[in-house]
């Protein structure tokens, strides 16, 4: 039984290119502030960073390999394939997903997700289904199990790049279960996706000499400067899950256009057939 966190990391995202790697203080990335904030975990056992064969994110490799920090490349666009083979390759039975755009994760929200998937028999446990944490101390863990029959089924895209996207689509074939915050904090974004994003995070790092920043120093630092919660309040963080709807649209409609060409290709051949040979009067 090993408990692992899998980091997705690549250069190639479209809102902010390369951000993973971006400076946030003293030539220290967002990586680095991820990997350090889940060091604090008391639950986790490895930490693997799961990034592509891209060429582009060879730098991520080469920052791993810097870091002494594990390592994995798979497929660029699967995302969900990725993490099965590295969950496979490392031997892990239970996954906590951990996107690599979330240099201010709480690594006491981590363990107490964590905890909560140790004691109870659940496929599933995450805090944002509804959410009640700020946007970027998500958490997700998940068994190798549900982990592969996601793999085995998924079909859409976006069940395919989001990862766990497959099992809450199909809830009642898992056993999954929501942590609640005890105060809605949901209005707080402290995820990477913009620059802006980036300016809030510095911000605030700079302002925390200590190591592991938690969500409730960040509050405290907000109540000290309510101007920093206006850095990025007009970042949209729906943007990427707009994009995979769109994605899984297209995605039906090349489905339905297939069946319909399908179609037309048989009555043609009949058509041909009867031309050909007459009508079979053994059909009805």
């Amino acid at each position: 039984m090993t408990i692992g966190c899998i980091i997705q990391a690549r250069m190639g995202s479209t809102r902010l290119p390369g951000k993973v790697l971006l400076d946030v203080t003293k030539g220290k990335p967002v990586l680095y502030y991820v990997i350090n904030q889940l060091k604090h975990c008391k639950s986790i056992e490895k930490i693997i960073v799961a990034t592509t064969t891209l060429q582009e994110d060879d730098k991520i490799v080469q920052f791993c390999i810097d870091n002494k920090v594990s390592y994995f490349r798979g497929d660029s666009k699967n995302v969900l394939e990725r993490h099965y083979r590295c969950a496979e390759k490392s031997s892990l039975s239970t996954i906590i997903r951990m996107p690599s755009d979330k240099p201010l994760l709480d690594p006491e929200v981590v363990d107490k997700v964590v905890e909560t998937f140790n004691t109870n028999y659940y496929d599933y446990v995450t805090n944002f289904l509804p959410p009640t944490f700020p946007s970027g101390t998500e958490v997700e863990v998940v068994s190798f199990g549900s982990l592969k029959k996601s793999w085995e089924k998924a079909i859409l895209p976006s069940e395919k790049e989001h990862v766990t996207e497959y099992i809450y689509n199909h809830r009642d074939d898992f056993r999954i279960f929501n942590v609640v915050n005890s105060e809605n904090l949901s209005n707080f974004r402290w995820a990477v996706d913009r620059i802006e994003d980036l300016r809030l995070v510095r911000e605030i790092v700079s302002r925390m000499p200590k190591s592991p920043i938690l969500i409730k120093d960040i509050l405290e630092l907000f109540i000290n400067e309510p101007s920093l919660v206006e850095i990025n309040k007009q970042v949209d963080g729906n943007e990427g899950n707009i994009k995979s709807k769109k994605e899984d649209e297209e995605f039906y409609e090349k489905i339905i256009n297939g069946k319909e060409i399908a179609q037309n290709l048989r009555n043609s051949l009949k058509n041909k057939i009867f031309e050909l040979f007459g009508t079979n009067k053994g059909d009805s």
